[in-house]
């Protein structure tokens, strides 16, 4: 344990230096990473949602694809297809760029409803189909998806389950107005790092670590404690009445790995409430859906979330593990 959560830190360290001002975000992606699951950021334009999956895919060795996906993306592009070669009168596959480790879906909104089903079993399966054939891919796989939360013209909304599928959802936000001067002596001083040069980026660990960070946050303690208390959140939600589609089973569970990954950010091998309250809206934000009624009265997920977290009675006592 001790081990991972060093590797999760040299991880993040490593990101602040390529990218400024997107500290939490940084943290976020990286749990993501490190509980197993995929990540869906949103932003506007021009804020560094590309670099940072880019430089993350560098440090941590990793293979890395990005596609770029618009409304005229077909399924094949996205997986591979196969091909007839004449010289020796057979078919043999091309694989599509969802064959790598870490893939970039950018503008995954931009992409119709059947492109985004061939996603979604990328990502729940860790499979390809192509012509009735199931093609297994990294058991690692690893899903950086992004949207731009205001721009909808031309669009496809993500499908609840889709969207269930994704651990967190990153708000990323404009940098401090420190961090952007910070930004702006490091583009005079030519310090600044770009897209063109991610790729001279060292990583930080070998692809081995890579991959046992993947599933590191397993071996975190959860207390039985923390486990009634999650039970708790879930139910509180559950009662809201301005939710027409509420917490799943899946989502609760999502959490609970979201937890874990917070407690080895910070260098612990048990998990404590406020792992919990920490990532609460990033995991279940996206997952609720608000009733009409609900919508008009200006009412928000987060607005809910964190009512319920303020008034939960969190539970008292040592949870740290047991030997």
């Amino acid at each position: 344990m001790p081990e991972a959560a060093a590797l999760a830190r040299r991880v993040v360290e490593a990101l602040e230096r390529q990218l400024l001002g997107q500290r939490a975000a940084i943290e976020t992606l990286v749990a993501v990473y490190a509980a197993g699951g995929h990540a869906l950021i949103e932003g506007v334009p021009g804020i560094g949602k590309t670099l940072l999956a880019r430089a993350l895919a560098r440090l941590l060795g990793l293979p890395f694809a990005r596609v770029q996906f618009t409304p005229d993306l077909m399924p094949a592009d996205l997986l591979g297809a196969n091909v007839f070669d004449p010289g020796s009168r057979s078919f043999h596959l091309v694989e599509g760029p969802v064959f790598t480790t870490v893939l970039m879906a950018d503008e995954v909104n931009r992409t119709p409803p059947k492109t985004q089903a061939a996603l979604l079993e990328a990502m729940q399966e860790r499979q390809a189909s192509i012509d009735g054939v199931r093609h297994e891919l990294d058991p690692g796989f690893f899903v950086v998806a992004t949207q731009n939360p205001f721009e909808f013209e031309g669009t496809y909304p993500l499908p609840e389950a889709q969207l269930d599928r994704f651990l967190l959802r990153i708000q990323m936000g404009l940098p401090e107005p420190q961090s952007e001067r910070a930004l702006f002596r490091a583009a005079v001083e030519d310090r600044l790092v770009r897209p063109e040069h991610v790729a001279a980026i060292e990583p930080v660990m070998s692809a081995d670590e890579a991959r046992a960070l993947r599933s590191a946050s397993r071996g975190v303690h959860v207390a039985p404690e923390l486990l009634e208390y999650l039970a708790r959140l879930v139910e509180a939600v559950r009662a809201l009445p301005q939710f027409e589609l509420n917490v799943s089973p899946r989502g609760a569970l999502a959490l609970l790995e979201a937890a874990r990954a917070a407690a080895l950010l910070a260098e612990r091998d048990f998990v404590l409430p406020d792992d919990f309250k920490r990532f609460v809206s990033a995991c279940w934000g996206h997952r609720l859906v608000l009733t009409a009624e609900a919508e008009l009265e200006g009412k928000t997920s987060a607005s809910a979330l964190e009512d319920v977290v303020r008034r939960l009675e969190v539970p008292h006592g040592s949870f740290t593990a047991r030997r």
